[in-house]
């Protein structure tokens, strides 16, 4: 394992052994790498490598940098950063928590491997570095998603496939980019959880979901209370819309709904982001009803109901 808890590649080639700090002179490498493997090894200049612009962390544990620099002074650098030529210079792909520390650390070169990349294939690595960080915050995953996908024109399909993770993991952060900011600076600032923000789309009114965010702070809600508080709105709001009186009573009289179709609708909530009702009779037959608020969300919907690769929901036993 590396200084950031990543399994080390045995067939990388780290180069000649040396000490953090002293520089080797080294000549530029050219464009097509050094050997067959396009590869080349070498001790940089800490302030020769500019940073990856494709970077979805904006923010770095102090602490944490300045554990890994006390580990680099006593233990050198176990694992080369990765760089690549642009115009000319050295640009970081990856590895920059090591890159930081060393810095931290006072020295002044960092070794280094040099790996012919284009952009596209860069951003995925940096997506794929920091997807197995725990510590990167589900907004900064969710902007990194649609970063790629806004830059180079492609669906949530194609780029499931090219990090080899399942669609849904990208669909369901993306959706989180819909709430409000200010929900979003508490998810970032860990007052509230990706799950607690994710029970909060079903509710169409910002106001009410930012009214419901600081509940779940103010009360420290479990995942499970705000779904349960969430469900509850969305009943009465259904229930202002036919026209019925909200009342204990007029509650008690309603057929309960049974709890595989409550968790079905539960689950078709979260996947769609609005309120969804199922009528079923004993016969196994009814209706799935989806509510939209505006037409900037009914063309949310037709689309996500329309495309190729529709949600896929788990079967409620």
């Amino acid at each position: 394992m590396d200084e950031d808890g990543m399994p080390i590649d045995e067939g990388c080639s780290f180069g000649a052994e040396g000490k953090s700090g002293s520089a080797k002179p080294q000549s530029a490498p050219s464009n097509n790498g050094g050997g067959e493997s396009g590869i080349q090894s070498l001790e940089l200049p800490i302030d020769q490598i500019e940073a990856n612009p494709f970077q979805p962390r904006r923010e770095f544990n102090p602490d944490e940098i300045a554990s890994l620099a006390e580990s680099i002074k006593n233990h050198q650098q176990l694992q080369p950063v990765l760089v690549r030529i642009v115009d000319g210079k050295y640009q970081l792909i990856s590895g920059e928590r090591r890159l930081r520390a060393t810095v931290h650390a006072g020295l002044k070169t960092i070794r280094a491997e040099v790996r012919e990349a284009d952009d596209r294939l860069v951003a995925e690595l940096a997506i794929i570095e920091n997807l197995q960080r725990k510590d990167l915050n589900p907004i900064e995953k969710a902007m990194s998603f649609k970063r790629y996908i806004d830059e180079h024109k492609c669906k949530q399909d194609d780029l499931a496939r090219r990090l080899s993770i399942d669609r849904s993991t990208i669909a369901n952060l993306m959706r989180l980019l819909e709430l409000p900011q200010s929900i979003l600076d508490m998810l970032v600032a860990g007052e509230i959880s990706a799950g607690h923000a994710r029970a909060l789309l079903p509710i169409g009114e910002e106001e009410i979901q930012m009214q419901m965010a600081g509940k779940i702070v103010s009360e420290t809600w479990s995942v499970r209370a705000t779904e349960s508080a969430v469900g509850e709105l969305l009943r009465a709001e259904e229930d202002a819309e036919t026209g019925m009186k909200v009342t204990n009573k007029s509650r008690q009289k309603r057929k309960p709904v049974p709890p595989h179709i409550e968790a079905m609708q539960q689950e078709m909530r979260m996947v769609f982001g609005t309120k969804v009702e199922i009528k079923a009779s004993a016969r196994s037959r009814g209706k799935i009803t989806i509510h939209f608020n505006d037409a900037e969300e009914f063309e949310r919907l037709r689309e996500l109901l329309g495309s190729a690769a529709r949600p896929q929901l788990r079967v409620a036993g």
